[in-house]
């Protein structure tokens, strides 16, 4: 890839249909995001580490609110918004600590195991923001 990413900034590249696509998020090398348009919103249901608790919760904004809390580890994201968190805190319930803070069980590290393991969380959410700028 000739320069990293205008969209995500990673340095990795492939060919696709004879042009450079970034292999980190999709977004074709020389396509310029409007400048002038606000970026699509992405909502992500977040899963950190602190300690041996994890917190569960819901952004549009994952880098600015995620820059507010503290916590160890950022273990992964799932696309969705409010309901897909509710739907997770229902599930597991049974661990929860207080507020949106749920006991790091082995049930919930494979819920997020799973969904993890495709791409990194930053990873996920560029191709996220990629694909709704290519609509």
């Amino acid at each position: 890839m000739p320069g990293p990413c205008v969209l995500c900034g990673a340095t990795r590249g492939e060919r696709r249909a004879g042009r450079w696509s970034c292999a980190v998020c999709g977004w074709r090398v020389g396509d310029v995001p409007d400048p002038d348009l606000p970026l699509p919103r992405i909502d992500v249901v977040y899963f950190i580490r602190y300690a041996d608790r994890i917190k569960i919760g819901t952004s549009s904004q994952p880098r600015r609110r995620l820059g507010a809390i503290w916590h160890d580890e950022l273990l992964a994201f799932e696309r969705g918004g409010r309901a897909v968190e509710q739907e997770r805190h229902r599930r597991f319930a049974h661990l929860r600590e207080g507020g949106e803070w749920f006991r790091a069980d082995a049930e919930l590290l494979e819920h997020v195991r799973t969904i993890s393991a495709a791409a990194s969380p930053w990873d996920a959410y560029a191709r996220w923001l990629s694909e709704a700028l290519q609509r």
